[in-house]
């Protein structure tokens, strides 16, 4: 068996690379090393990358103070939710927009395209206030209602539609005597499951690390997210560093499965249209 030499200019290349995702990961290196710290070493001088004496008390600390188990529910339902309800949207909106013809098609499309540069900010108020008047304050259904559609991933999913799926497939699976739904269920899906991995990764992180909306619609820590959680930690002067550390640990671990578990579907998805974009 042949060994592939490297030039040089791969070597650069590789080591770079290297170094750009050793500088990524020491941020979560340092935030787990903290979060097994005890209180006293925390702010330790001169700091020290790995705990001299690792403990779990800050993790004991996370569950005792506040009920965050509950948290971990309420966000793990909001983004289980909401990702369902982005994926179904989208893929069906973006499969219309692309394949279909009707009255004003590219007119709504902008329009629904233009909603994604409009700052959250903007419409809060506005947003809340209809919340109000649907008596959806400080009720799951209000909570997670602003997440269930993604402008962008109507855009994502229609771009992916036009530029993967030939209108040919579609032709020979209507000859077949195919319906339109099961067009979609059977032969569009399908093909579309990499970019509907790539855009579940994306719209679980954004729902999951919501805090804003969140912070206005609920009053009662029943209804409080990790996000709104971890800033019981947050202090007038002061930030309980090991507590929120390991908050933040146990926070990103959904995202992390989610994004291992999609990555794959990604790639497996490669092999499945049997076509190149």
């Amino acid at each position: 068996m042949k060994v592939k030499k490297l030039s040089v200019s791969s070597i650069c290349a590789y080591s770079l690379l290297t170094f750009g995702a050793l500088i990524m990961i020491l941020p979560f290196i340092w935030m787990l090393s903290t979060s097994l710290k005890l209180p006293e070493d925390v702010l330790s001088w001169p700091p020290e990358l790995f705990p001299k004496r690792p403990s779990l008390i800050n993790y004991v600390t996370v569950f005792t103070t506040a009920p965050f188990v509950r948290f971990f529910l309420n966000s793990a339902a909001m983004a289980t939710i909401s990702t369902i309800s982005i994926l179904l949207t989208s893929t069906l909106a973006g499969y219309i927009f692309a394949k279909f013809n009707f009255p004003l098609k590219n007119f709504l499309f902008i329009l629904i395209l233009s909603t994604a540069m409009v700052p959250f900010e903007t419409y809060m108020i506005p947003l809340y206030l209809r919340m109000v008047d649907f008596h959806w304050v400080n009720r799951f259904i209000g909570l997670v209602s602003p997440y269930l559609v993604m402008s962008y991933g109507i855009f994502f999913m229609r771009q992916n539609v036009i530029s993967t799926i030939p209108d040919e497939l579609m032709d020979a699976a209507r000859i077949d005597g195919i319906s339109e739904f099961g067009l979609f269920w059977r032969i569009i899906l399908p093909l579309m499951s990499g970019a509907a991995g790539a855009l579940a990764i994306f719209s679980f992180m954004q729902t999951w690390a919501a805090f804003i909306w969140p912070l206005i619609i609920t009053s009662s820590r029943k209804l409080w997210t990790m996000e709104l959680g971890l800033g019981m930690f947050q202090y007038r002067f002061t930030v309980d560093l090991g507590p929120i550390n390991a908050g933040s640990i146990i926070s990103i671990l959904p995202v992390l499965l989610v994004f291992l578990f999609m990555r794959r579907h990604i790639m497996s998805s490669m092999t499945l249209t049997g076509m190149k974009a």
